[in-house]
């Protein structure tokens, strides 16, 4: 029987294993790799003889990736940067945007974000725009950008897939189509032909009324405070001018706001001089051409009348406190309860993006850091950043504590936002103004270099994506007629020294703080104790004594 079993396994074993069972007990076997036996003794350092010489990609000269630029003869400024793939991201930057609203109803431009790419001239609906850039490999994506913590105040539009993506922020209005470069002329036909030939139907009008009106609802049911508070912290900062003004429309408005109103603004705003064309993954010749094909000499839908009535206001800080009672025990979406919280966001004036401390400023934002309570830690969650480490590693009733740096051509706001029990509101408060007195205080060179190092670390994982690449070159063109290259901003990053940090830091503590407020404040210091506090060498607000609880 035991024969028999031996027999059975040897033949499951296949014939190879009568050969394996000599060689078990033989002279060593010689395997044959792909690498090996023919060249045994040569290191894989040095080239085999015999095998042809490889020839590599070089550049002549300068890297390729410089940003070209071509100014038009009617004002418009042509931008573009090559990179290889199959796809491609073209858009028009325009200078309008919720801050140059102070003569005209607030809420106009984001009647505009919303009305992008329906009817034209040339397109009778929002279907046919579609069917047209499927054919290019293109999709339509409508969304708002949030601005990012990165020197180059680039915003993350959307993933790196084929898209179309109509943006709007405080001082910039951005339509962009990414589709098969192969369709370069035809994208960028109809992205003129949607900046310059809306029709603005009455039905698409009253389609966007219910747009705004579901998404202002929305903002202020929604449990993430932080888009509501942004808006608040810039009213009181800038109050009633220029980066200060709603960039919601305010629901008293959305009535209003008709094809004559829209068109009064886009007389004076969506000018050639006021705009940039820029592209990333196309030829800069072809763009030009394209360029001057559909956008020279083109006269739109709203007249050719010179503008009149252009608000260039230079923003005006002025500080302040706007607070919104609310109740919040029943934000929760789902059946399981959220917390209560208060959320305070207290900002001071930095600077604009186009002065030298802004890298400095940008370093410090970093530094600081922070974030929400629940987190799972990891690489570039921020977990050694000032605001982990001495804020919510300390203080278990804290939810969040996040530093947020707002730049613009003209003012900087940089502003931290913290959550907690409404119990806790006023230590809360004193938590944050000694963290904005220990930024002028000693900078640690590790805690330096740690906030350096994930600053470029950001920077360069950002320019992976080819739509944040356009959207960076097209804001840098139209605010500088320029662009810094990442390896000059990294640079500029790698000089930052602990004195910059606490010069930029202390000239920022001069000035008055603005406070957004929103929750239960029962217990919220006054505003004249959080200057107080930001005036003190130690950041503690003036004690207050009460008869009665």
């Amino acid at each position: 029987m035991a024969a028999v079993v031996l027999a059975a396994t040897r033949l499951l074993r296949g014939p190879g294993s009568w050969g394996g069972a000599r060689l078990r007990f033989g002279a060593p076997a010689c395997r044959q790799f792909s690498s090996g036996g023919a060249y045994p003794s040569i290191p894989l350092s040095s080239p085999l003889p015999g095998v042809p010489t490889p020839v590599f990609a070089t550049v002549d000269g300068q890297e390729k990736f410089e940003t070209k630029i071509t100014t038009l003869d009617n004002g418009l400024r042509v931008a573009s940067q090559n990179k290889f793939g199959q796809f491609c991201t073209v858009g028009i930057l325009i200078n309008s945007g919720s801050r140059y609203e102070a003569k005209y109803l607030s809420g106009i431009a984001h009647f505009l974000e919303k009305l992008a790419f329906s009817s034209t001239d040339r397109f009778g609906s929002k279907d046919e725009i579609l069917l047209t850039l499927e054919k290019h490999g293109g999709i339509c994506d409508c969304q708002t950008s949030r601005m990012m913590k990165i020197p180059t105040g680039v915003h993350l539009l959307c993933p790196q897939c084929p898209a179309l993506c109509p943006v709007s922020s405080r001082d910039t209005t951005m339509y962009a189509v990414s589709a098969d470069s192969k369709g370069l002329d035809t994208v960028v036909g109809l992205l003129a032909d949607v900046v310059l030939h809306p029709r603005l139907t009455d039905e698409e009008l009253e389609m966007t009324r219910m747009a705004v009106q579901f998404e202002l609802e929305d903002l202020n049911m929604r449990p993430d405070p932080e888009p509501l508070l942004t808006e608040m912290i810039h009213e009181a900062a800038y109050r009633g001018n220029t980066v200060g003004l709603h960039r919601f429309c305010p629901t008293e408005n959305v009535a209003k706001i008709d094809r004559e109103v829209l068109h009064s603004y886009l007389r004076n705003y969506y000018t050639p001089d006021r705009m940039v064309l820029a592209a990333v993954g196309v030829e800069h010749s072809l763009l030009v051409e394209c360029a001057r094909k559909y956008l020279l000499g083109t006269r739109p839908a709203w007249g050719s009348g010179k503008a009149v009535d252009v608000d260039r206001s230079v923003a005006q800080y002025t500080g302040g406190i706007v607070k919104l009672e609310r109740d919040m025990s029943n934000v929760s979406l789902g059946p399981a309860p959220f917390p209560e919280l208060t959320h305070i966001m207290i900002g001071l004036e930095s600077c604009s993006f186009l002065e030298g401390d802004f890298i400095p400023f940008a370093v410090l934002n970093m530094m600081m850091g922070g974030g929400g309570s629940f987190s799972a830690g990891g690489p570039g969650k921020g977990m050694f950043t000032r605001l982990y480490l001495n804020v919510l590693n300390r203080h278990h009733w804290m939810y969040n504590a996040t530093s947020y740096h707002h730049s613009y051509e003209d003012t900087g706001l940089l502003c931290i936002h913290a959550s907690a029990d409404p119990r806790q509101v006023r230590e809360m408060v004193e938590i944050i103004t000694k963290e904005f007195i220990l930024m002028a205080g000693t900078v640690d060179e590790v805690e330096l270099e740690r906030a350096k190092t994930q600053l470029m670390s950001m920077l360069m994982m950002n320019l992976e994506s080819r739509p944040v690449i356009f959207e960076d070159v097209g804001r840098q063109v139209l605010a500088t007629c320029s662009r810094k290259l990442p390896q000059e901003l990294c640079a500029l990053i790698r000089n930052v020294k602990p004195e910059d940090i606490k010069r930029v830091a202390s000239q920022m503590l001069r000035r008055k703080p603005a406070v957004a407020a929103l929750g239960d404040l029962t217990d919220l210091p006054t505003y004249e104790h959080v200057q107080a506090a930001l005036s003190s060498k130690d950041g503690r607000l003036p004690r207050t004594y009460r008869l009665f609880r």
